[in-house]
């Protein structure tokens, strides 16, 4: 019996099990930075379509380096200010992944979902890492990657399956 539940929870816990167990994936990216690959991305959602309202999504982000939470922290403002988005409770976001996000090491994987009222989750190597119930996050955070003002549209276009498999 006990084993059924660790099974049963594992599976409520790990990103597949997030909104709809009919995720497809859209598309896939790496990025790299220089001459360095930093992490592998895949994009999934119903039926391996995405558009911007589209909900349950989920964005797995597997590292291919070691990095620290506060650089990812730092990034994540980074890229927000790049596209021009400006929220009030940005800090407290920040604050809050601080909060959630570990340091990451090679072959970690992030998993970052939004469910179909708008709470994002996280989740580490399948393990659940807490929730942002503003829907507002979920809509800037996504942007990082999917916004047609993002800093990489080719890794854009992979992602949502418009474009050929990046590698910028």
């Amino acid at each position: 019996m006990r084993g059924l539940a660790t099974l049963i929870a594992y599976l409520l816990l790990t990103p597949f099990a997030v909104g709809s167990a009919d995720l497809e994936k859209c598309g896939e990216a790496t990025l790299r930075v220089l001459f360095w690959n930093v992490y592998e991305s895949a994009l999934y959602a119903p039926d391996g379509i995405y558009t911007e309202e589209t909900r349950p999504i989920r964005l797995e982000i597997k590292y291919l380096r070691a990095i620290k939470s506060a650089d990812l922290i730092k990034q994540t403002a980074k890229e927000w200010r790049s596209q021009g988005l400006n929220d009030p409770r940005q800090q407290q976001w920040l604050e809050d992944l601080g909060t959630l996000w570990p340091d990451v090491q090679a072959d970690d994987v992030i998993a970052f979902t939004i469910d179909e009222r708008g709470v994002s989750s996280f989740f580490f190597n399948n393990q659940a890492m807490g929730n942002i119930d503003d829907p507002d996050f979920g809509r800037y955070f996504s942007a990082i990657w999917l916004s047609p003002k993002t800093t990489r549209p080719k890794l854009r276009a992979a992602l949502i399956g418009s474009g050929p498999r990046a590698n910028n």
